[in-house]
């Protein structure tokens, strides 16, 4: 289904200002365009009075002296037609802003399989249609077979249903309904092609050289020998459940309510398919015509309503006074996507429980409480550098680990490891490429009893030109950052223990040359 609001511009200001809806003048928007100011949309009555896009704003006025104008804010319109094309998800959980075009004025509507909701398609469109008229919109619109035929009737031909025979109802419109750019309808128009049943029959690559490979695509988007998908703004649910209202509610206990129902019939349906979800969506439709979405994430596929009520409800928490009803809420859909096969589980007296569903659930929950961002994981990174062997990821969003990423836990590690090494100075060995008798570090001076090592470590091989750390191991700007040297970076590390019992990892930089004074660098603390 397709839908084509020419009026829209107007339409919406008329409905957002009541300072214009009350005016029983002509009304039009217009824009500076080159140094002069011409009008880009009007409504019904600027029209009868003669007037059109692109004249100047001071021939407007001479022509209709009680012309009433303002100048059009773009970014306003297009996210409040945006708004408006989420709302239309009521009659179709798939709805996208069709902006070949325009950025605003055409919906497009995949009514595969909700069509025998309203009684049949022809019923839809018509209830569709008159509710948009219903709010003073003016709305034409079609059904057909692909996007481009609907497209094109709802704008050329509002013929209500066609079903089949694309060609020969096609055939007659202008090819300005094949959504081409203007230059190109000008130069079919100019060779004397002006209808769309001009084309069938000509040489395509003769078409296709002359004025683009595009004007191809579109005639067989027309005609169904391309498929062409819509790109909806919401997500596209696997499964959903909705329930409407007689009267509209508007307290969030009883929405919460209304969502603990529906997760309900959802875990029902997700079932019978064998499924577990990780998203669910919330839609509350407004008596105003506007969309809120509530969204939570599961960490591992669930079906379990009481989790997924309860996971609603910490999320209505994040709200505080965002959550506005408006003048009443008439629908509520709950929606599931992003599902994988998920097998029957016992519960009872023979369930296996180790304590893993509860940490995933109680995940979820401080995730849907306090953000997605806010609980982390730590995850393994297959790497010998130490302070690259681990990361944070959210815990409600896990990757797959690698086996051999896992630490060996016969390699002695800190407790603590420093975000960054600091240099320290020490007082050397009588090997010089031994451990140090003692070092100063952050003004305190610590004497060694005991040291162990060395323990070498140098970076991967295959990662090496990748890395772009300066040589003691601190980050360097983009501007000056230097490829990895594998022989200015490589480690020998040490485990050494002072008087007082502390025990230290520190390690010094590159290999040892007498010529050159070698750097040292504290890592981390044992205890």
């Amino acid at each position: 289904m397709a839908l084509h609001l020419p009026r829209w511009a107007t339409d919406c200001l008329r409905r957002a200002e009541p300072s214009i809806a009350a005016l029983s003048v002509p009304f039009a928007l217009y824009e500076r365009q080159k140094g002069a100011m011409r009008l880009v949309e009007l409504d019904e009555r600027a029209r009868a009075a003669g007037l059109f896009e692109t004249q100047s704003l001071s021939d407007a006025r001479a022509v209709c002296p009680t012309l009433e104008v303002r100048e059009i804010d773009r970014p306003f319109i297009e996210a409040a037609f945006a708004e408006f094309a989420d709302w239309h998800s009521y009659a179709s959980p798939i709805v996208s802003v069709l902006d070949h075009a325009a950025a605003y004025g055409d919906l497009g509507l995949d009514i595969t399989g909700a069509s025998h909701l309203f009684g049949g398609e022809a019923q839809m469109l018509g209830k569709v249609t008159e509710r948009l008229e219903t709010l003073g919109i003016a709305v034409t619109g079609a059904v057909a077979d692909t996007l481009g035929a609907a497209w094109a009737l709802a704008h050329f031909n509002p013929a209500g249903v066609i079903e089949g025979g694309l060609a020969d109802v096609l055939a007659p419109l202008p090819v300005a309904a094949l959504r081409l750019e203007g230059a190109q309808v000008d130069g079919l128009v100019q060779m004397g092609l002006k209808r769309i049943g001009d084309l069938y029959g000509r040489d395509r690559r003769a078409l296709a050289a002359r004025f683009g490979a595009s004007l191809i695509l579109r005639l067989d988007q027309a005609l169904g020998d391309i498929e062409e998908r819509l790109e909806p703004r919401l997500p596209p649910p696997d499964f959903f459940v909705e329930r409407r209202f007689a009267d509209p509610i508007a307290l969030l206990d009883d929405v919460l309510l209304t969502a603990h129902d529906l997760a309900l019939r959802l875990s029902s349906d997700l079932e019978r398919a064998g499924l577990g979800a990780q998203s669910f969506h919330l839609f509350l439709y407004r008596v105003d015509h506007k969309v809120m979405t509530l969204t939570v994430k599961a960490g591992r596929a669930t079906r379990d309503p009481a989790h997924i009520s309860r996971l609603f409800a910490h999320r209505a928490e994040r709200l505080g006074g965002e959550y506005d009803a408006g003048f009443g809420i008439d629908m509520i859909r709950l929606a599931a996507s992003t599902t994988s096969g998920l097998g029957e589980v016992q519960v009872g007296a023979f369930e296996t429980k180790d304590g893993t569903a509860d940490l995933d659930r109680l995940y979820d929950r401080m995730a849907s409480r306090l953000g997605p961002e806010a609980i982390s994981r730590i995850k393994f990174v297959d790497t010998h550098i130490p302070e690259r062997a681990m990361r944070l990821e959210p815990a409600i969003a896990p990757t797959p680990s690698r086996p051999e990423a896992a630490p060996n836990p016969n390699l002695p590690r800190p407790l603590r490891l420093l975000p960054r090494p600091e240099a320290i100075g020490v007082i050397m060995a009588e090997v010089p490429d031994g451990p140090p008798r003692g070092m100063i570090w952050r003004r305190v001076r610590y004497d060694f009893r005991k040291a162990s090592g060395p323990e070498r470590i140098a970076a991967e091989w295959w990662t090496s030109a990748d890395l772009v750390e300066s040589s003691r191991g601190l980050a360097a700007p983009p501007d000056n950052a230097v490829l990895f040297d594998a022989g200015a970076v490589t480690r020998d590390y040490f485990v050494v223990e002072d008087d007082g019992g502390r025990r230290f990892w520190l390690f010094r930089e590159g290999y040892y040359r007498p010529e050159n004074e070698p750097c040292w660098f504290m890592h981390g603390f044992f205890a």
